[in-house]
């Protein structure tokens, strides 16, 4: 199911995907003057493919062939039906134009009189025409022109607008974004009603030319950040893009690093606020989730609805999330660097206490610990794949039996399965599943440092982590920002979250725009994630 990067077909000017070719941009073929010899090459070059629609119609007045051609699937047929098709049959419209039917008179009366749809375009070559059909526009060829007419009729099935399903919505809008490019697109616009909103497409992807499209709003998006966005997308260079990830893996600064360098959401709500403050949004067609960019890591700690709450209740909430960051992270290897290495940290009733437990445990804490931690995760990643109905269920009471089996059997401490228990509730409360994923993985090296060398590994390698946090960028912006650098007026929104009224500029190294104090009387958007960074 990848799309190889090196994949080519062997015939020059195709690729093959399949049983199917199309035509690949490095060939232009012009159109035949003959409509039967056009129709014939559509039907080769698809493989003769049943969903391929050819309705031929004759103008009696002229006795002029013209053949209608789209996809079935992926167009509005009553779009398709009443409007094009209707329309070109209706020959009063022809018959009122006086004079001969020459190649550009035809062209240009069915554009300007027939047709009734808003979209229509001329093409003149095979590859525009063949990526038209195949995306849900109408074509329309015409006997004895060189010419052909592509209308906007894309449409098919789609998810209509429904809650997010991996991000829960506590308090704002529930719509969450959908699996068509357009819908996104309409729903951002929705929010943030602008002439500076500015929206560039691209395809990229040489079998599957995937619709994406950057969204930035002019004069707040960093024009250099703007610029290598674009630089990174053209130079991607491969079969298909199927989903957003392939992008997010694809432009990022930095490989091989487990850190989030760009932040995917499901929410349009997310996707205003953060191009308020000057980041830029990709949109990829067949994906709900929008990429935005760049990001920080304090960003993946930052709800939306903090901005809809209090800031008092807000601050709370996010300090207790990086407080489960820490519980998360560091627990499980503090517990074994001090069970194995430094027992004379503990108290010394908790000391006997934990060692009472521990008599009967054949394994060390090291050991004990991976055990529990990977028996934790398989029963989480099971609870996901199976079927919503039992999942939950069977990760619960998979948890509670295991846990409580093991304890009576005398293979795991009651004191381990606390805390394996603690540290994985507490990865849940991290707003950005791709940086719980990230901390799930390093919570295991920690647990391999403290098994070797105690605190003392535990020390270093957080010190390894923390200098490689602050050497990632995101296109060119601190990763740590606005710790390091410290930035002092951007720490109204890190670890604290100040009162809408204080909310004065913009991240000064994201946005482009100067910042100025906002005016307290000024009008704020309810349904942007920070409503009162303005200038």
């Amino acid at each position: 199911m990848f799309p190889w990067n090196k994949f080519r077909s062997q015939n020059a000017g195709y690729v093959k995907t399949g049983g199917t070719s199309v035509a690949s941009d490095s060939e232009n073929l012009p159109f035949s003057s003959v409509l039967g010899e056009n129709l014939t090459y559509i039907r080769n070059l698809l493989g003769h493919s049943p969903d391929i629609t050819i309705r031929q119609l004759t103008f009696s007045a002229t006795n002029t062939q013209v053949a209608v051609v789209y996809t079935n699937g992926v167009i509005d047929k009553e779009l398709v039906n009443k409007v094009v098709i209707h329309g070109l049959m209706i020959e009063s419209q022809i018959n009122q134009v006086d004079g001969s039917f020459n190649e550009k008179s035809t062209v240009d009366l069915i554009r300007d009189n027939v047709l009734s749809i808003g979209e229509v375009k001329p093409m003149d070559d095979w590859n525009q025409a063949i990526l038209a059909i195949l995306s849900g526009d109408t074509v329309i060829f015409i006997d004895g022109s060189l010419n052909v007419l592509a209308c906007g009729t894309r449409g098919g099935e789609t998810r209509s607008v429904s809650e997010p399903s991996t991000q829960v919505v506590i308090r704002g809008s529930k719509e969450g974004f959908t699996e068509s490019i357009g819908t996104n697109v309409a729903l951002v616009r929705r929010r943030i009603k602008s002439a500076n909103l500015w929206l560039e497409a691209m395809k990229l992807g040489r079998v599957t030319q995937t619709d994406v499209a950057i969204m930035y709003i002019k004069g707040l998006a960093n024009e250099k950040i703007v610029g290598e966005i674009k630089q990174r997308l053209n130079k991607i260079d491969i079969d298909g893009i199927l989903e957003s990830g392939y992008i997010e893996q694809l432009i990022q600064d930095r490989t091989m690093t487990i850190f989030p360098t760009l932040y995917n959401t499901e929410r349009p709500d997310t996707v205003a606020g953060n191009l308020l403050e000057g980041k830029i949004a990709i949109f990829v067609d067949g994906t709900p989730f929008v990429l935005l960019a760049p990001v920080t890591f304090f960003m993946h700690f930052q709800s939306t609805e903090d901005y809809y709450q209090r800031f008092e209740v807000a601050t709370a909430i996010r300090l207790l999330r990086f407080g489960a960051l820490l519980i998360s992270l560091f627990v499980p290897s503090i517990f074994v660097a001090s069970i194995t290495y430094h027992q004379e940290m503990i108290p010394t009733p908790l000391l006997i206490s934990l060692m009472a437990q521990r008599e009967s445990v054949p394994f060390p804490a090291f050991v004990e610990a991976v055990l529990m931690e990977v028996t934790f995760e398989i029963l989480r990643e099971a609870g996901i794949r199976m079927p919503r109905a039992i999942g939950q269920a069977v990760s619960i009471v998979g948890a509670l039996v295991l846990g409580q089996a093991a304890v009576e059997a005398g293979l795991i401490s009651p004191a381990m399965v606390i805390v394996v228990s603690i540290t994985g509730i507490s990865s849940f409360a991290t707003p950005a599943y791709s940086m719980a994923l990230a901390v799930r993985l390093l919570r295991f090296a920690m647990i391999i440092a403290a098994g070797i060398l105690g605190f003392y590994a535990i020390t270093i390698l957080s010190i390894i982590i923390l200098a490689h946090m602050c050497a990632l960028r995101s296109f060119g912006i601190p990763y740590m920002a606005p710790i390091g650098p410290f930035i002092l007026e951007d720490q109204t929104d890190t670890f604290f979250k100040f009162p809408l009224k204080q909310y004065f500029s913009r991240p000064h190294l994201i946005s482009q725009s100067p910042p100025q104090q906002m005016d307290n009387n000024e009008s704020t958007s309810a349904s942007s994630q920070e409503p009162a960074r303005r200038n």
